[in-house]
């Protein structure tokens, strides 16, 4: 199992103990599919770069919570993107999830995951 599936694994079973009233759900893009299986996924999609966590739960300022996971020790520089595509259009997706009234953040490991979500639905309405 790899490092970012083990963090998803553990932050959603902090959600269901710590908030079992949230409604939340996953991103599925990073399983291992048959080819037929990953065609009809990648159709089901709007977007490449989706985040991996969805937190269905509106608080006092936003409509809901997406998180992009990324496994404890990965290091995004403060305020540029590293020079890998992929995390780019991850942090591309975030913005424009922001501007429609999103919260959207990376988490880096299961502290800073945990800590933006407590942050988050402390200020449920």
């Amino acid at each position: 199992m790899k490092k970012e599936e083990k963090l998803q694994i553990a932050v959603s079973k902090y959600l269901k103990l710590q908030y079992p009233d949230v409604i939340f759900t996953a991103e599925s893009s990073g399983l291992k599919l048959t080819i037929g299986q990953a065609v009809i996924a990648k159709k089901l999609r709007s977007d490449r770069g989706l985040p991996d966590l969805m937190i269905l739960e509106p608080n006092k300022y936003k409509y809901g919570l997406f998180i992009e996971l990324k496994a404890e020790g990965v290091r995004l520089k403060n305020g540029d993107m590293p020079n890998n595509e992929h995390i780019r259009e991850q942090a591309a997706l975030l913005v424009r999830l922001w501007d429609r009234g999103y919260a959207a953040y990376f988490a880096c490991g299961f502290d800073e995951a945990k800590e933006i979500i407590d942050e988050y639905l402390k200020l449920r309405k």
